[in-house]
């Protein structure tokens, strides 16, 4: 099932506003989603860049999101209450922006609903928390967005 994740900063396709980049304050962009499925237990945030030229780049990690959350605020300086960062390409939990080197590059932000919450510990791996979410995925929403460094 999919439901629906938006962004008041950016419609799906096009450019991500240069302050959510490298290039910018590097902040975290609003997001917020609705029509999850009814048994969704909590959600499961990847930001990442398939276009990346060492492979696909993990920009934020966000798992365990309570049920009941259905916005992240615009420089989201911490974890929603209940939720866990993990450890994103740079090595930290916290959101690092689109910042190709190369050319332009599309940022997925893929939102799924879950029947559980995942048993990790904090700062896992988005192979950790892909494997978790295996079998648990009820709904999920996709936006995406392209950057090019000026």
């Amino acid at each position: 099932m999919t439901f629906t994740i938006k962004s008041s900063a950016f419609s799906e396709g096009s450019s991500i506003p240069s302050i959510y980049t490298c290039d910018g304050d590097d902040i975290s962009p609003p997001l917020s989603w609705h029509d999850e499925p009814a048994n969704t237990k909590s959600f499961v945030l990847i930001v990442d860049d398939p276009d990346a030229p060492i492979g696909n780049w993990d920009h934020w990690l966000l798992y365990n999101i309570p049920a009941t959350t259905h916005t992240l605020n615009e420089n989201l300086t911490s974890t929603p209450s209940g939720a866990n960062g993990g450890k994103n390409s740079w090595g930290n939990t916290n959101y690092g922006g689109p910042c190709p080197p190369d050319r332009e590059h599309r940022y997925f932000f893929k939102l799924y609903a879950l029947d559980c919450h995942l048993d990790l510990t904090s700062n896992a791996t988005k192979s950790k928390i892909e494997s978790a979410m295996d079998g648990h995925i009820l709904g999920t929403a996709t936006l995406m967005g392209k950057y090019n460094r000026s």
